[in-house]
């Protein structure tokens, strides 16, 4: 076995923390706790830490994935008990969520981390403009269609959280009020979706990223864990921070501060791949 890198541990974890503080702060501030924020958050402090940048992307997606494995099962076992889960879109995402995390996680698999930073930054703008220019008029319809529309959603969503290494919370909040749905019930129904995803999705990237070269100390594939081990805590401690300055603003200052948020992460991508 390969003698350990000290030095190159603590320098992950003191990053890792630090990071830790931004994201969990971000989080709470804008109602989002999945990897919207994290990923570009490790990827950053991945690249303070000197890792390798053939599998600095990945390696951000693939922890942030494992982060909501917890989040997710705890966030949906609440809504679950309050009864504000919409268990019919559930039921009928629970076969095709999983393909779609499957398609992710091969293209995940294939492709460069140059490519992936594109893919993120494309649908980060995508949703980012969509944040900021958002009324409430804007509907497809009345009701969420049933059958092979509503299972192309559920791949459509798994494939794409997946190569962004998020919960679905975003994608899916607007697919269900885009069809009439509360708000309310969409962000409890997206817990579950998050589940949904995150569950085969750790595994999808540890598979991906198995026996990779470049890979830091403690990693399983694209899973690191000591960022897991250090932000879900550092998280749950600044969440409410965040949360306490989200209470002085308006839902509509938050909508359009999470956009801005996102093009600016979409544009540094882009940047970084020029």
């Amino acid at each position: 076995m390969a003698e350990l890198d000290w030095t190159l541990i603590a320098g992950l974890a003191s990053v890792v923390a630090a990071s830790g503080v931004v994201a969990g702060f971000l989080a709470g501030l804008f109602g989002i706790g999945g990897g919207a924020i994290l990923v570009p958050v490790f990827f950053f402090a991945f690249g303070v830490a000197g890792i390798d940048d053939a599998v600095r992307m990945h390696l951000a997606i693939g922890t942030s994935l494992a982060i909501i494995v917890p989040t997710s099962l705890r966030s949906f076992s609440a809504h679950y008990k309050k009864g504000a889960v919409a268990m019919d879109v559930f039921k009928s995402f629970i076969i095709w969520v999983p393909i779609g995390v499957l398609l992710g996680t091969l293209v995940i698999a294939s492709i460069s981390s140059t490519e992936l930073r594109v893919v993120f930054a494309g649908i980060a703008t995508i949703v980012g403009l969509r944040l900021i220019l958002h009324r409430e008029s804007w509907q497809l319809g009345s009701d969420i269609p049933t059958g092979p529309i509503r299972w192309i959603a559920g791949v459509v969503i798994g494939a794409l959280s997946m190569l962004m290494g998020i919960g679905g919370g975003v994608l899916n909040n607007t697919f269900m009020t885009l069809y009439g749905r509360s708000i309310h019930q969409a962000v409890a129904t997206s817990a579950g979706t998050g589940v949904l995803i995150s569950v085969p999705g750790l595994f999808g990237a540890i598979w991906a990223g198995w026996g990779e070269a470049g890979l830091p100390p403690f990693s399983t594939g694209y899973v690191n864990w000591i960022g897991v081990a250090l932000i879900i805590p550092i998280t749950l401690y600044m969440a409410p921070l965040g949360a306490n300055v989200a209470h002085r603003l308006k839902k509509r200052h938050l909508e359009v501060g999470f956009g801005a948020f996102l093009l600016i992460v979409a544009a540094r991508f882009v940047y970084s791949v020029t």
